[in-house]
């Protein structure tokens, strides 16, 4: 059985990939997504985090959090979002799919993967090839040319406060060099 430990430090910031069960297309959907929008925002008012980045893609999400200072519990929010988008999901007509004897016995739809990925943040360099890496997420998958074009990403407000050009790694105008992610690929969990 593998040996899977979270490491958990009161106020940490935290990168996240969360997928949906069998990497079913689910956000290809404007009701999923605004359904799993309405759930980290009402989680957020119930138990606080920061979300500085997020993309969503059709079958996962990488986000990072800033938990409080006196908090280190992602995991009680996860579960909340998922229940709560689960829930929402199904009661508007949203499928589930089969799944086993064990996730039945637990409870488990067929929304969600069980787990999720996490990556406690080191420093502000970690930090922001984390960041990078978000952004960049929906041209590596192929669903863009450039980061500007997807509209299911906090890179439009990191670009209008100018932490990012508009332009950045953008092909629009010819050809630009994808950037080397070797260095956190074993921190993605993709």
């Amino acid at each position: 059985m593998p040996d899977y430990r979270r490491w958990f430090r009161t106020g940490g910031t935290y990168f996240f990939t969360v997928v949906t069960f069998n990497r079913r297309k689910i956000f290809c959907n404007e009701l999923a997504r605004s359904f799993l929008h309405r759930a980290i925002t009402e989680v957020r008012a119930l138990r606080p985090f920061e979300m500085p980045g997020i993309v969503l893609l059709p079958e996962h999400c990488h986000c990072i959090w800033k938990m409080p200072d006196d908090d280190d519990d992602f995991s009680v929010r996860w579960r909340m979002i998922k229940r709560r988008f689960t829930k929402s999901w199904l009661a508007c007509g949203g499928r589930d799919v089969p799944v086993s004897p064990s996730r039945i016995k637990r409870g488990e739809r067929g929304v969600w993967q069980r787990r999720f990925w996490e990556h406690l943040i080191a420093d502000q360099q970690d930090f922001a090839r984390h960041m990078d890496y978000i952004h960049y997420n929906p041209v590596k998958h192929g669903h863009v040319k450039c980061p500007h074009q997807w509209q299911h990403s906090s890179f439009l407000r990191w670009a209008k406060e100018g932490v990012y050009g508009h332009d950045w790694l953008c092909q629009c105008r010819g050809s630009s060099k994808p950037p080397d992610f070797e260095a956190i690929s074993h921190f993605v969990g993709e």
